[in-house]
């Protein structure tokens, strides 16, 4: 017998996607207790569609599109249950999925561990034989280093381990633990969300476990953010991948962490300006970080919370591994040699200052 879950799905002009998602759901091996379906504002056929096909589910109409996060925070505030599924309206989740997720997650909790997330692996739906995000490391320069990012999935690790970060696409969570530090701060909008997020619950001694034979298959994403190659990279997600890996290391960073990184972040933010350069939208960089400033406020007031429930050092949580770029941009001449470069020249800045960090 499993405990009861809740599915929460957020969705957005997604009818097609949305139905096959919701179809994954009730042909899971697990029977969900409810399944709720968060609805950003959407404006085609999308909500009608819930109510005709699935009438079993509960339809929340959100008043307007404030991206996923808000979406995700109002599914943990209404589900009935502290486990829920969290998933995006893109994602077909096969039969076992959730069955393993439960399974791994009741061992850890036997065991006497604690444990925040229990995650699956996510495959290209478009080349199922391809890792597209299976969670990820925390680099101290405010990115995340994804695990097995493109990878043939023949070459990946096969078994369960504890990560840094996952990545919010689907996810087994413990509501009352991811209220209990805040949720997911809508500040994000989308991007960096489940980075941030993962850092806040490891920082306050957390668990997340990603679960390798737990499948789930993902589709193309949001339009006009989402990137699965082509020759431009779209420039709202530059502004927002410009935005928020501040935001992570500001909100989230104690003071002396973010003074002795500084110059690895800052470095970092010299590849954004050159790479925002060659999509020609070195206007989003800079608009991105006006809008930054804007947040000051906010990251004040979330700094303050955090802080006295932090159990774990910065040191402890951040390092410095392999920086990973989609295969998928378009790169000029040199352009491996320049991210292997910057890779290594950060990593040996961490060995410096690591020690020294909070």
């Amino acid at each position: 017998m499993s405990p009861p879950i809740t599915a929460a799905v957020v969705a957005y002009n997604g009818e097609e996607d949305l139905r096959d998602c919701l179809a994954s759901l009730a042909a899971s091996e697990v029977a969900f207790d409810e399944v709720l379906v968060v609805d950003n504002a959407s404006t085609d056929g999308t909500p009608a569609m819930v109510e005709r096909e699935f009438p079993d589910a509960r339809l929340i109409r959100m008043p307007s599109n404030d991206g996923p996060c808000t979406a995700r925070n109002e599914g943990l505030r209404q589900a009935k249950n502290r486990l829920v599924f969290q998933v995006d309206q893109d994602v077909v989740v096969r039969p076992d999925c959730v069955g393993k997720l439960l399974s791994v997650r009741a061992e850890k909790e036997a065991a006497g561990s604690s444990v925040a997330v229990v995650f699956p692996r996510s495959v290209d739906a478009d080349d199922p034989t391809t890792v597209h995000y299976d969670g990820g490391s925390f680099h101290y320069a405010g990115v995340m280093a994804l695990r097995h990012y493109y990878r043939p999935i023949e070459e990946c690790a096969t078994e369960t381990e504890e990560v840094d970060a996952f990545i919010s696409l689907a996810a087994l969570v413990d509501r009352d633990v991811l209220v209990e530090v805040g949720g997911y701060d809508p500040a994000f909008f989308i991007l960096f969300e489940d980075h941030d997020l993962s850092f806040r619950l490891r920082a306050c001694g957390h668990r997340i476990v990603a679960v390798a034979d737990a499948l789930v298959d993902h589709r193309a994403g949001t339009a006009g953010i989402s990137f699965r190659g082509g020759p431009k990279y779209p420039p709202r997600r530059l502004f927002l991948h410009s935005r928020n890996r501040w935001l992570v290391v500001l909100k989230t960073y104690r003071v002396r962490t973010l003074l002795l990184t500084l110059p690895g972040v800052l470095l970092l933010g010299v590849a954004y300006v050159f790479f925002a350069w060659t999509q020609g939208a070195l206007f989003e960089y800079v608009r991105a970080k006006s809008s930054l400033l804007k947040l000051l406020p906010h990251i004040r007031a979330e700094r303050r919370r955090l802080k006295p429930l932090r159990r774990t050092r910065d040191r402890d949580l951040l390092g410095a591994p392999d920086l990973t770029f989609s295969p998928r941009i378009e790169r000029g001449k040199g352009g491996g040699l320049g991210e292997r470069l910057l890779t290594g020249v950060l990593r040996g800045y961490w060995t410096l200052v690591r020690p020294l960090v909070g």
